[in-house]
């Protein structure tokens, strides 16, 4: 995977995170401004099953899906960034991508990474010579 698809993958996941989340609790702040989730002190103790009520529970839920599709990208970019960095003659990256995504710091990699990452798939200045012809 290119560092450009990584990127992309990664910025696309980050925004679903944000939109996700962003939806579900504007369901549940909806619900409970307007009485559908009943409440106890800080407890919710019920829901009332009425057609708004169902709206936001779906709503809530889509939100929902959207977090863990983008969390489900984000984990695909790091994996796409861990094997571009992989096929690098230094390790740097590799390395550091690896510890820190297997120490909860994903994010952390992937926006270095993003920001500052080499990419393998991008040719440097060397060239070969084309391979000399056989001669009669």
């Amino acid at each position: 995977m290119s560092k450009r698809t990584a990127t992309r993958l990664f910025i696309g996941s980050a925004i679903a995170v944000v939109a996700g989340t962003t939806l579900a609790v504007a369901a549940v702040w909806l619900a409970i401004a307007n009485d559908v989730l009943l409440m106890n002190g800080a407890d919710i103790v019920a829901i009332r099953g009425n057609a708004l009520g169902w709206a936001l529970v779906g709503l809530g839920s889509m939100g929902g899906l959207a977090v863990v599709g983008g969390m489900i990208g984000g984990l695909v970019s790091w994996i796409g960034a861990l094997l571009n960095t992989a096929q690098l003659e230094r390790k740097t990256w590799f390395i550091a991508l690896l510890l820190l995504g297997t120490f909860n710091f994903g994010i952390l990699a992937m926006i270095a990474y993003v920001i500052a990452g080499p990419d393998n798939t991008v040719q440097t200045g060397r060239r070969s010579a084309p391979a000399a012809a056989w001669q009669r």
